[in-house]
């Protein structure tokens, strides 16, 4: 049974998503503004937290990046905004999904188990991965790049973790979002692109001027050492 927090500020859908997330077996505590949301989480550490970002007291991301200032604890962005360009910026200031209003509970559902699923680690994916410099170790969840520390966020070592276990291979964003985000693949879902742009840019490179992330056009994504480090 997962501990939820919804930090929802509209009764209306507050209520109905309460009683529905707990009929599928969640204990669930609700917030109706960001800073007792805030405090709520500091307090009672939940599981997860799913955050409406049109609070009366506080814009949702900057609750968003306070939250990530303490704590690792999973976000998932619920929210009319559907633009683009929201969705970005919710991605950016560290959730960990982001679904579009409105939803049905069962699609809610559907994200909080894929998250936690995600946030417990896959059994048997030990053995550390060595693709040129880069070297993933998913015990320790670290990576280094020329053997220098690289920090990620556990969604992006995620994503990096897969595509080094297929070095060489192309992947496609359907097998990402199904495989590491673990849900059904949208045309279109922009979250792959999101988290690659920042994997690139930790790792110094573009997607103009790849050396380990490179795009095949329409197909996919393929990970692979640079010549110089073959």
């Amino acid at each position: 049974m997962a501990r939820l927090l919804l930090i929802e500020d509209d009764p209306a859908i507050r209520t109905p998503l309460l009683r529905a997330l707990r009929e599928r077996g969640h204990a669930v505590a609700a917030a109706g503004t960001a800073m007792t949301g805030l405090q709520t989480v500091l307090e009672d550490r939940p599981d997860l937290v799913v955050l409406d970002l049109g609070l009366p007291d506080l814009d949702g991301l900057e609750l968003l990046r306070m939250l990530r200032a303490v704590t690792a604890v999973p976000v998932i962005i619920a929210t009319a905004r559907d633009d683009e360009a929201e969705i970005v910026r919710g991605l950016d200031a560290g959730a960990d999904d982001y679904v579009v209003k409105p939803f049905t509970a069962a699609q809610l559902d559907a994200r909080v188990r894929a998250v936690l699923r995600r946030g417990a680690g896959q059994p048997g994916a030990a053995a550390v991965l060595v693709v040129g410099g880069l070297r993933v170790d998913p015990s320790a969840r670290q990576i280094s790049l020329a053997g220098t520390p690289v920090e990620l966020t556990p969604r992006e070592f995620d994503l990096l973790h897969y595509l080094a276990g297929r070095a060489g291979q192309v992947v496609s964003k359907r097998e990402l979002l199904t495989q590491v985000w673990q849900v059904p693949y949208g045309g279109a879902d922009k979250t792959v692109d999101v988290h690659l742009s920042w994997l690139r840019r930790k790792l110094g490179e573009t997607a103009d001027a790849p050396r380990y992330l490179h795009t095949v056009r329409g197909v996919g994504i393929r990970l692979d050492a640079p010549p110089e480090d073959r």
